[in-house]
């Protein structure tokens, strides 16, 4: 896949300009979102509209993520850094897997949320979307 490709954020793509290290619930959420539904990448130093603006430190970016995500994630969802370099500047892609262990949370700021993924947005599961979730990641259905 290449970057070029990408014609706007979707159920499987999430732009971040900027990796918020004071504020991780702003990208975190699409990592929950995407384990517990069909897989998804974040690219960072990427503005919504799909200009690149790049990163100035990709091993510090890196290592911030995986701080976060270690922390502030139930369980730990299987992720890849891919770092890519387009017209001179750098981004980060984070892949994230589909889960097999759902619900994947979000947990901080006293807060213990399962996101799922509602087109562009990460939201809040509901409590119908909780149950399959948990059921999900027993392996069982809701039949």
């Amino acid at each position: 896949m290449k970057f070029e490709d990408l014609l706007s954020e979707c159920t499987a793509y999430d732009f971040k300009v900027a990796l918020e290290e004071k504020k991780p619930k702003s990208w975190l959420k699409s990592v929950s979102a995407f384990a517990n539904g069909l897989g998804g990448s974040l690219f960072f130093g990427v503005d919504n509209d799909r200009t690149i603006k790049g990163l100035n430190d990709m091993q510090s970016v890196c290592e911030t993520i995986s701080s976060k995500i270690r922390d502030y994630m139930d369980p730990l969802p299987e992720v890849e850094m891919i770092p890519q370099r387009i017209n001179g500047l750098d981004i980060l892609q984070l892949k994230v897997n589909t889960g097999r262990y759902t619900p994947y949370y979000y947990v901080g700021d006293g807060q213990r949320i399962a996101f799922i993924r509602l087109g562009e947005e990460s939201v809040p599961a509901t409590a119908e979307q909780m149950l399959r979730l948990v059921l999900k990641g027993a392996n069982k259905t809701y039949d």
